[in-house]
């Protein structure tokens, strides 16, 4: 199969996707089955003490707090209603009741959206802290569009790590997009701004800007990403058109963390969790999905640019808490 025909959705190729799926979240599902298989033992019907310790073990599986309690009480709603739930019917339950939550809160928007609006590029502007996989993320969705027949242009605005600027240059080969770049130490606004000129008089689809990802409470690097935002403007109406934060999955609430300080300093549209292959927190996909009024876009489960999904969030709960 060649590089690009993974995005061809054939039927195969769908069933490939349910299977890497299934197998980025096999650790997970294994730790939350374990703890909810011990939840329930020795109890044919859901009561109180049953409830008490799902709770503990959804909140040990890192879907968070705040979630969890939403999922006890619809499932304690459920019990209440039915006056009788045995605990054979709690796994269906309870990936019922999940789903519904997500589905609330919408999953991402096709990458198909990523188009021209009026004659102009598409712009989605990438943050994060370091090491969580958004210079990656951005090569892997690069390579998505190329693949569809768009021309992407990608902005090398992390100027603070040399390494950064190179690798983003290297998935820019790879997929087959235009990369900007100036030295490092150059302002990253001028990369921007420069990235979306070139964009524009080139006819470019989809134009996709890195950003430095240094700690998350430092309050200089959201200033930065504010004036790299109002230099985009100028160049393209209503740009960034999306605000895509990639999370590392793998931290658990530490994601979470990360995900509060990004919504609260600047504009968030989207969310990619990356690396949920090889950890057993993928429960708090759940609990970013629920917390933050933003929807998960992409999710990631594997090294392959294939292992970067959208995201489903029925899909996901089934594979999730599948027997």
């Amino acid at each position: 199969m060649g590089f690009f025909s993974i995005f061809k959705k054939n039927d195969t190729e769908q069933k490939n996707e349910a299977l890497d799926l299934e197998k980025g979240l096999a650790k997970s599902k294994e730790s939350i089955f374990s703890k909810i298989s011990r939840a329930v033992a020795g109890k044919s019907k859901v009561d109180d003490e049953v409830l008490d310790s799902l709770e503990e073990s959804l909140i040990s599986s890192d879907v968070g707090v705040d979630t969890t309690v939403k999922i006890i009480e619809r499932i304690e709603k459920r019990v209440a209603k039915d006056k009788y739930m045995s605990t054979d019917e709690l796994d269906t339950i309870l990936r019922t009741e999940i789903a519904s939550l997500l589905s609330e809160r919408g999953d991402g928007s096709s990458i198909d959206g990523y188009h021209k609006i009026d004659g102009m590029p598409y712009v989605v502007m990438v943050v994060g802290v370091n090491g969580v996989g958004k210079t990656t993320t951005i090569g892997k969705i690069a390579a998505r569009l190329t693949a569809s027949g768009k021309k992407v242009f990608l902005g090398a605005a992390d100027t603070f790590r040399a390494a950064a600027i190179d690798q983003l240059c290297v998935w820019g080969e790879r997929a087959g997009a235009t990369v900007i770049k100036q030295t490092m130490g150059a302002d990253p606004a001028s990369v921007a701004f420069d990235t979306l000129k070139s964009a524009v008089a080139q006819g470019a689809d989809v134009v996709i800007i890195d950003t430095a990802g240094r700690l998350h409470n430092k309050i200089n690097l959201m200033n930065e990403l504010t004036k790299i935002r109002n230099v985009m403007s100028k160049v393209v109406p209503d740009a960034p058109h999306e605000v895509l934060l990639v999370l590392d999955g793998s931290t658990g609430q530490n994601a979470i963390e990360q995900a509060r300080q990004f919504t609260e300093a600047t504009k968030v549209t989207a969310l990619a969790v990356t690396k949920l292959d090889g950890t057993a927190k993928g429960g708090v996909v759940i609990g970013i999905s629920d917390r933050f009024s933003v929807p998960v876009r992409f999710i990631g489960v594997g090294e392959g640019v294939e292992h970067l999904q959208e995201f489903d969030s029925k899909l996901f709960v089934d594979t999730l808490f599948k027997k």
